[in-house]
């Protein structure tokens, strides 16, 4: 019965879904009541409140995408980055836990998605068949898994030329664009917690470098991050003439500076599979040389893995995902 309750809410705050396009709004009901109460708020509830930053506003125009396994939807809105002054789409996926009435006054993390390739016009992690999203919605039951709010930015402007996730001088500034317009987009529209402990990163490929130098570049924002067959080195053809920007967004030298400094720790999960024989040295080289101090290591090796989002999601169910959910704050029930 509580299954049917709750799918029956699902299709009231998430409205206008019968098509692709339709409107979608995941509005829930107040979580901040107006008015004093006389009831004492208990433990849980006050602890919910400490830690959840309720959404800011405006509220942005989101666009159903497609439906997921579960109940739930991918949704995609266009963004125009108001410090990075680039405009893209971001598709989002809401877990199911977010509409249940036992955490309307909770937070919920956030894992903001990374593709390899160019990750334009579209990021692949959008297409259910990967089973990103049912993934999560299984191991989130299952207690292996936060239920992540989980983000899926565009990561280059066009098809061109892969940016490296970074502002590049002269081109648009997609670090800027990803690691602070994309997070005010969701704080803007989701119920999120206000620190770091709700706030991680995935990707793959070239998408997992990005992922990777954000964690390392903005500790005091981000905690952790599953990087699967990444690069660890910058080298889009962009960074020609520009040495210092660059050293400035190689998680190599932020690494290093992040030791010296002594903090704050970061959770760095690192996926490859046996088939990928060129990735796997510069990954274990990595980790020997940077996984110390606040830099707290984990690598997945997939047997049979390949260099694709498909290897890299059934690691993440070996173990990746238990991993990397330890470390972020869980939503916090109120009944």
């Amino acid at each position: 019965m509580a299954a049917v309750l709750l799918t029956a809410l699902i299709s009231t705050l998430v409205t206008g879904c019968s098509g692709k396009g339709d409107k979608v709004s995941y509005d829930t009901p107040a979580a901040r009541p107006k008015g004093a109460s006389v009831k004492q708020p208990t433990e849980a509830e006050r602890k919910a409140r400490e830690l959840t930053q309720l959404p800011t506003g405006p509220q942005a125009q989101w666009a159903k995408e497609t439906d997921v396994d579960g109940g739930t939807t991918i949704s995609v809105t266009t963004l125009v980055g108001r410090k990075s002054g680039f405009t893209g789409q971001v598709w989002v996926w809401v877990p199911r836990q977010y509409f249940d009435p036992k955490y309307s006054q909770s937070g919920f993390p956030v894992m903001i998605s990374l593709p390899g390739g160019k990750g334009f016009p579209k990021p692949y992690w959008t297409e259910t068949g990967l089973g990103l999203q049912t993934g999560i919605h299984k191991w989130s039951h299952e207690g292996r898994s936060q239920p992540f709010i989980v983000v899926m930015p565009v990561l280059n402007p066009s098809k061109v030329y892969y940016q490296d996730g970074s502002d590049i001088p002269e081109q648009a500034k997609m670090g800027t664009w990803l690691s602070e317009d994309v997070p005010q987009l969701v704080k803007e529209n989701f119920r999120t917690f206000k620190s770091r402990d709700g706030w991680g990163w995935m990707g793959s490929s070239s998408g997992g470098f990005a992922a990777l130098k954000f964690v390392l570049q903005k500790p005091d924002q981000f905690k952790a991050v599953i990087a699967s067959g990444p690069d660890t080195r910058p080298d889009s053809p962009l960074w020609k003439h520009y040495e210092e920007e660059k050293a400035a967004n190689n998680p190599e030298k932020l690494a290093a500076a992040l030791i010296e400094k002594g903090g704050p720790e970061v959770y760095l999960a690192f996926q490859v599979g046996t088939l990928e024989p060129t990735v796997m040295p510069n990954i274990k080289n990595f980790i020997k040389n940077y996984g110390r101090g606040p830099i707290k290591t984990n690598l997945q090796v997939i047997k049979d893995g390949q260099h694709d989002a498909k290897s890299y999601i059934r690691g993440m169910g070996e173990g990746t995902m238990e991993w990397y959910s330890q470390w972020f704050q869980a939503p916090i029930a109120t009944p």
